[in-house]
């Protein structure tokens, strides 16, 4: 199986919206799934699945906000972004799933993949959350 996202391996992932949301910004993959588990859109399954898979990536790897608060403060930090680092193959092979979820609901979301995505505001061994450069 080719794990989404993999390639070259100096570059960082993010999977995300194609649109803007309503504060234009780019939502990224778990926070789509999130929005349409939330909304009550989901099947059973799809909701199992989105449950079952939060739960194992909560375990997986650390929530930035629990280590500073202000990573995703809007008025701190208003354009950050989560990208896997690129030797976090372990987390990408969940995300197929999500993506077939965005799929079914006629969601678009696109990989992005970028050797410097921007000025890294949190780091830990299989992610940085970044800022656009100058913000």
């Amino acid at each position: 199986m080719t794990i989404p996202g993999s390639g070259d391996p100096t570059e960082y992932v993010r999977y995300q919206a194609t649109a803007p949301n309503e504060r234009g910004h780019l939502t990224g993959i778990f926070g789509l799934v999130n929005r349409l588990g939330r909304s009550g859109k989901l099947s059973e399954a799809q909701e199992r699945f989105r449950r079952e898979n939060n739960a194992w990536y909560d375990q997986a790897y650390t929530d930035p906000s629990t280590v500073d608060p202000s990573v995703y403060d809007p008025a701190v930090n208003p354009t950050a972004t989560a990208w896997f680092k690129p030797t976090a193959t372990h987390l990408l092979e969940r995300i197929g799933g999500y993506l077939e979820i965005l799929a079914a609901h006629g969601v678009d979301c696109r990989l992005v993949r970028s050797a410097d995505p921007g000025r890294v505001i949190y780091e830990d061994d299989v992610q940085v959350v970044v800022v656009a450069r100058g913000a």
